[in-house]
């Protein structure tokens, strides 16, 4: 029955995709198809009230069944503001938010997918606005927030400010909940006209002010998973603690090779080896060698199946949220010291061009000769210190091939177009309490920069073979950016003196790069390579092979770390499936090719969640450390300005407010064109990238925000440049062919630099939403919502 419903669905959405369509009556859709058989016409009738429930298709008035997108209607997720507007985000990807105002929401909240109904555009022509007019699927079924009691009933205030109603909790449903309890609410009742939502208390996490109950709220609040079901953990105890020779069985034996592995001195998943060496041919061979999880990590088994779920590993302010169990991840599939370790390696033949001109992928087992750093490494290529390079003897000689090869590497990238950020990337240091007790600048230095590149070929190469080889295979992808996004960039830094020629998507990343070394080293380079970062797209996982717009590369995947990145684990198990089994039939190539475009995008939200989660404690640590610091005084740089303030980063990453109240020595109003904020009376200028020093005045943790009162002025520029436009030109190359026009640091580039600052929303609307607590100065008591 399910299939024939489902069959009805796909032959009707064709159908009504035509373009001679229009909206028709069940008689007429059941005459058009030819239904006779009553068995089948109560089929197709199920078929048709399953996608009005679906919103896949809009019955009207008159009972006629058509297309949302043919009758003016848009699909979309809910994102909700604090203001209690929202924006629509619709489900096909080429079409523009949808802004709802307060009164047109119709009780929809955040999360929801709903149909909404275009209206207008906004006064100018900027944006559309809309009105939902059916909420398709309600998507909150449970909220973390902080209980607050009253006499016979209690409220819980949502910890997400973007769900703006509270959730109103009858005296029999508060679960023994007291005021300033952090709590789960289950929600019973969505709203309805003037009526809250109502819950129930489903878990009590602990009072706001207990020690790791901030963290755990947003655990709960992202729905992170916690301990893994004992059927993984059953699976991950019966693996064996060390290699047999079963095991090695068809492998290559690499043991007696130099192979090392290079990262951060507290990582304990360590999933890539290395290895350099020159040829008598002038050419060097690189080796690297990824832990084998696929080995352990079988199809449709306990692990994997909890793996798909989990999607990636999340590492939070003090701990991690591993994606397969630690006994595995730490144990027999790390790549610890000296021990036999099986792998999968990618071997390839580099001329000095940078070219890879051979490679190989094959199985292998490994015994690695070191565990490096990146410290000791940094030790032995930019420092020299004797010691090190002394203690590491044997080892210097490869280190510098590897520093020499990654020089050839990122140049070649480099030339052909590649787009390098060098944002400053901060980790929050806590004590064993979980109470910040610093905020420090990570280094990316040579030992960081040199496993960037190597990870970069790896994955590179892997890509490109299995697109040649025309097998369902899943990438990495980030597409051109929109024209539009492009074109509101290169005119923002025209106040800079850059001028770009060229419009739109002719626009080469090699463009673009040209821009990052122009700033290198001035005021403005931090919000150049912001506001840059902002107009591209988000980089994401695809069963296409759609290219790489930041890295300039047709061909790109995600090889290097299957402990950590289920796409990874993915590519690792369609190697072992056709490269090593042999398997390339009909048969599985027709089931990956069903299976993988579920799993990309799958997996493209759960890296997006762990994304969330990850910025969200960072936040919450960094304003936590501020507490102490009311009244001291820091040099920053303006990083944005909005026509409420502006927002200033400290050199630590540490960002907060100036709101325009506190700009007390003249009227101050906001120039949109220049990002800037001009006084009327005495025209002094605040603009993006210059460089004040403020004084910290208040800090609220719950709403992770950061107040600052100006002091002075530092780098102030008055006016535009008065240098020469420095001309950049857009056509630089020839683009790359075959595109369809904290945490543990990542060690691949792309990770690196487009995930850096990402948002779901485009720039103006992440102001609006992130910086929400800032936009009224003092802060209005919360209104009470009317009890049920």
């Amino acid at each position: 029955m399910e299939e024939m419903i489902q069959e009805h669905i796909e032959r009707l959405l064709s159908y009504m995709k035509e373009e001679a369509y229009k909206p028709l009556t069940t008689g007429e859709l059941e005459s058009a198809f030819g239904i006779e058989d009553s068995e089948e016409f109560k089929t197709f009738v199920k078929a048709l009230v399953q996608m009005e429930e679906q919103g896949l298709v809009v019955r009207t008035r008159s009972n006629r069944y058509g297309l949302p997108e043919k009758m003016n209607l848009v699909r979309g997720k809910v994102v909700g503001h604090s203001k209690g507007f929202a924006f629509v985000v619709p489900e096909e990807a080429d079409l523009e938010d949808v802004f709802i105002p307060p009164t047109e929401l119709n009780n929809a909240m955040h999360g929801d997918i709903v149909l909404v109904r275009v209206n207008k555009r906004a006064e100018g022509g900027s944006r559309q606005e809309g009105t939902v007019i059916r909420i398709v699927e309600r998507s909150v079924k449970q909220i973390v927030g902080t209980y607050t009691e009253s006499k016979n009933f209690g409220f819980v205030i949502p910890d997400d400010k973007k769900v703006t109603s509270d959730i109103f909790i009858p005296k029999e449903a508060t679960g023994g909940a007291v005021e300033g309890h952090k709590v789960v609410v289950k929600i019973t009742t969505y709203p309805e006209g003037r009526l809250s939502a109502e819950g129930e208390v489903v878990e009590i996490l602990g009072h706001k002010n207990d020690p790791g109950v901030d963290i755990l709220s947003v655990i709960h609040k992202h729905g992170l998973p916690g301990d893994f079901p004992k059927e993984a953990l059953d699976q991950a105890i019966a693996v064996p603690d060390e290699i047999s020779e079963e095991d090695m069985k068809g492998r290559r034996d690499l043991r007696d090779e130099v192979i090392v592995t290079i990262d951060g001195a507290d990582a304990k998943d360590l999933d890539d080896a290395v290895t350099v060496t020159q040829l008598d041919n002038g050419n060097y061979k690189l080796g690297v060698h990824i832990a084998d999880v696929s080995y352990y990590v079988t199809e449709d088994s306990p692990i994997d199946k909890e793996a798909l779920d989990r999607g990636t590993s999340v590492y939070l302010v003090d701990r991690v949220i591993p994606m397969i169990p630690h006994r595995l991840s730490n144990g027999i599939c790390s790549l610890n010291p000296k021990v036999n370790r099986l792998t999968l390696s990618c071997e390839m033949e580099i001329n000095p061009s940078g070219e890879v001109v051979k490679h190989e992928i094959f199985q292998s087992v490994i015994k690695t000769t070191e565990r490096m750093t990146y410290t000791d490494v940094n030790k032995i290529l930019v420092d020299k210190d004797e010691e090190t390079r002394s203690h590491y003897e044997s080892l210097v000689p490869m280190f510098e091939e590897m520093e020499r090869l990654a020089e050839i590497l990122r140049t070649k990238r480099m030339t052909r177009g590649a787009i390098d950020f060098d944002f400053k990337e901060a980790k929050v240091l806590v004590d064993k309490e979980g109470n910040p007790t610093d905020v420090v600048l990570r280094e990316r230095s040579v030992a960081e920069r040199l496993i960037e590149e190597f990870m970069l070929a790896a994955n590179e190469t892997i890509a490109e073979h299995f697109h040649w080889l025309n097998v369902p295979f899943i990438y990495r992808v980030h597409e051109d950016p929109k024209e539009e996004k492009l074109q509101r960039f290169f005119e923002f830094i025209t106040n800079f003196g850059y001028v770009v020629k060229g419009k739109g998507n002719s626009v080469h990343p090699r463009a673009l790069q040209e821009i990052i070394e122009a700033v290198q080293g001035k005021p403005e380079e931090m919000v150049v390579s912001t506001v840059m970062l902002r107009s591209m797209k988000q980089a994401k996982y695809d069963e296409e092979s759609l290219g790489h717009f930041g890295l300039s590369t047709e061909y790109y995947t995600h090889f290097t770390s299957p402990i950590r990145r289920y796409p990874d684990l993915i590519v690792h198990r369609l190697i072992r499936t056709y490269l090593i089994e042999g398997k390339i039939d009909e048969d599985t190539q027709a089931k990956w090719k069903e299976k993988l475009p579920e799993i990309a995008e799958h997996t493209s939200n759960r890296e997006r969640r762990a994304v969330d989660a990850e910025r969200e404690t960072d936040e919450l640590k960094k304003a936590e450390y501020m507490l102490d610091k009311i009244g001291e005084e820091y040099d920053g740089i303006i990083s944005s300005v909005t026509n409420f303030g502006m927002f200033v980063e400290l050199p630590n990453t540490i960002e907060g407010l100036v709101h325009v109240s506190y700009l007390t020595d003249d009227y101050y109003s906001y120039d949109e064109r220049h990002y800037a904020m001009i006084g009327e009376r005495t025209g002094k200028v605040y603009r993006i990238g210059d460089e004040i020093t403020i004084r910290v005045v208040n800090v609220d943790k719950d709403e992770r925000s950061i107040d600052f009162e100006v002091v002075g002025m530092k780098g102030t520029r008055r006016t535009l440049s008065k240098d020469a436009p420095r001309v950049i030109k857009s056509d630089a190359g020839k683009p790359p062919k075959g595109r369809s026009q904290k945490r543990k640091r990542d060690k691949d580039v792309d990770d690196y630099t487009f995930e850096i600052g990402w948002s779901t929303q485009s720039p103006n609307k992440k102001k609006k939403t992130e910086k929400k607590h800032y936009e009224n100065a003092p802060k209005a008591k919360r209104k009470k919502k009317k009890k049920r």
